[in-house]
């Protein structure tokens, strides 16, 4: 299955993109079929090869989200934005909205660990009883 998606080149804190057309199981950067642009984030120049970008996607080339608003907004392909999920950074103080689910797995283990310790008391006080026998039954009689 082949996408259209973007590739991060550039140094560090520059970065630029090139728009290629990749099979969607290829790491992004990687082995390429055809470079179809570039683009400029901090310039906001792309520079687009439209011609290629729909044949593609008559052939059944995928667009990833970031990619598709690109075009739409460039003019190469007129349909409606798409909507980009980006994760939400945790700010200071804030819990995450996953942490949930991690409190409800440590109340499940405290469960378990309460449920242990219970079932462990009684086995102890019968080892500890057996020990005192045992220990009774060993000690020589004194007379």
């Amino acid at each position: 299955m082949l996408t259209i998606r973007l590739a991060r080149m550039g140094k560090k804190n520059s970065a630029q993109f090139k728009i290629m057309l990749q099979e969607r199981t290829v790491v992004p950067g990687g082995r390429h079929i055809e470079i179809l642009g570039s683009y400029n984030p901090h310039s906001k120049e792309a520079v687009l090869k439209g011609d290629r970008i729909k044949y593609w996607i008559e052939k059944g080339a995928f667009v990833s989200d970031t990619v598709h608003n690109l075009l739409v907004k460039k003019g190469v392909i007129s349909e409606k934005k798409r909507v980009v999920k980006i994760p939400k950074k945790v700010v200071a103080g804030e819990k995450p909205a996953e942490t949930s689910k991690v409190e409800d797995v440590v109340a499940e283990k405290k469960e378990v660990v309460k449920k242990t310790e219970e079932t462990i008391e009684p086995i102890k006080k019968e080892s500890a009883t057996v020990e005192v026998m045992a220990d009774e039954a060993e000690a020589p009689k004194q007379e």
